[in-house]
């Protein structure tokens, strides 16, 4: 862990499709710190048919377990949101991501990499991201507004990931120090 073993446990929140990973692969690659992507849990768990913590009673349990140091929340418009995940599409082998907006793959509906075909993920089909939304907003509040009350919420609000990971970055700054050098300048 280099010179300052400091841990930093910061937890990511947004609505599906928010930038959560994005913004995530960045404080990694600037910070080199471990990312745990909760997306990714929660379909693992929900095929095991076990839970994760995604309401105000799971966080308490996860506050007596790890003490969260900070929460960042990406607030983001979820008409923005609705845009980018309905134009999402992916590579199932490999994870690679296109959006058919803003990072199209060369050949519609094709990986760029190995020309095997792309695919929506079922919960990013129109009818169902709209479900999502409204049952994040639920869902999530009381959670927000608990970390809130602890005085470890920090929230980022725009409607494009490159604008709000600046002020992320410059945040994260003053909570652990930057260990690639590389990558000190912020995209």
């Amino acid at each position: 862990m280099g010179a300052s073993a400091r841990l930093l446990r910061a937890a990511i929140m947004g609505a599906p499709g928010s930038g959560k990973g994005t913004v995530s692969s960045r404080i990694v690659k600037h910070f080199e710190l471990k990312h745990l992507s909760s997306g990714d849990l929660l379909r693992d768990n929900m095929l095991r048919g076990t839970g994760f913590p995604r309401t105000v009673p799971q966080a308490e349990a996860l506050d007596r377990v790890y003490q969260i140091d900070t929460v960042i929340n990406l607030n983001v418009p979820f008409e923005v949101i609705k845009q980018r995940l309905t134009a999402r599409w992916i590579h199932p082998a490999s994870g690679r991501v296109y959006n058919i907006e803003f990072n199209p793959p060369k050949t519609v509906g094709v990986d760029d990499l190995t020309g095997e075909p792309l695919v929506q993920r079922e919960d990013d089909k129109p009818e169902t991201v709209i479900k999502r939304l409204k049952a994040y907003e639920a869902q999530t509040e009381p959670v927000l507004e608990y970390y809130r009350k602890k005085g470890v919420l920090e929230t980022f609000s725009g409607t494009e990931t490159n604008k709000i990971w600046p002020h992320v970055y410059a945040f994260l700054q003053t909570k652990v120090p930057q260990t690639n050098q590389k990558a000190s300048v912020p995209p």
